[in-house]
């Protein structure tokens, strides 16, 4: 297997002593992970981060192993990891595709989705510019997961309040606890939570 691709990077965890497994998303290959040599290391630190636009090369041997994975940044989204609010939205959205979708199933809206709605996170003056793209995108995992029925009737008009559009969001949580992320590890939802709290705090 070789695959080259574009991905958004949406999860890195440490492996070995100074390795990291690498989950990214693709247009057309779905959720792929593999084996980063050196991912926890100086050079790679910058690049190794959720929610960063990456040029991937992934190469194995046969279908049953872990694949090697090469990274080089395309569009670096680290910038906005120092600012609460951006960062709390990043590490969501990534955590949620990550632990939602499952491995090489393609699923291409939803990239085009998750990269336009963390460019808005990035670029947005404030949360009002993307709180419908967040709802919007939290829908269509679920859509694209089956659940689509789970999230109608929830969605706020676009000229909404922010206190509406803050109710719509507070409104998916639990088909997204238990539809998508039931049987995941660890506490994905942690993420959300902090994310609504600090959304709170400024509505």
């Amino acid at each position: 297997m070789h695959l080259r691709a574009s991905a958004i990077l949406v999860a890195a965890r440490p492996h070995g002593e100074t390795g990291a497994i690498a989950r990214a998303l693709t247009a057309d290959h779905g959720l792929v992970a593999g084996y980063v040599a050196g991912g926890r290391g100086r050079q790679m630190r910058s690049v190794m981060i959720p929610g960063n636009r990456v040029a991937l090369d992934l190469a194995a041997r046969s279908a049953n192993q872990l694949p090697f994975a090469r990274l080089e940044l395309e569009h670096s989204r680290a910038p906005w990891m120092t600012e609460p609010l951006p960062a709390a939205a990043i590490t969501w959205v990534c955590a949620l595709t990550a632990a939602a979708l499952p491995e090489r199933a393609p699923f291409p809206p939803l990239y085009d989705a998750l990269d336009a709605l963390l460019d808005a996170i990035c670029v947005a003056p404030s949360a009002r510019g993307w709180l419908a793209a967040l709802h919007a995108y939290e829908a269509m995992l679920l859509a694209a997961m089956g659940y689509g029925e789970r999230a109608s009737g929830l969605r706020p008009d676009p000229a909404a309040s922010a206190e509406a559009q803050l109710a719509a969001l507070h409104a998916l949580e639990m088909p997204l606890a238990h539809y998508l992320l039931d049987d995941a590890r660890g506490d994905v939802m942690a993420a959300r939570r902090m994310l609504m709290e600090r959304l709170a705090r400024i509505m």
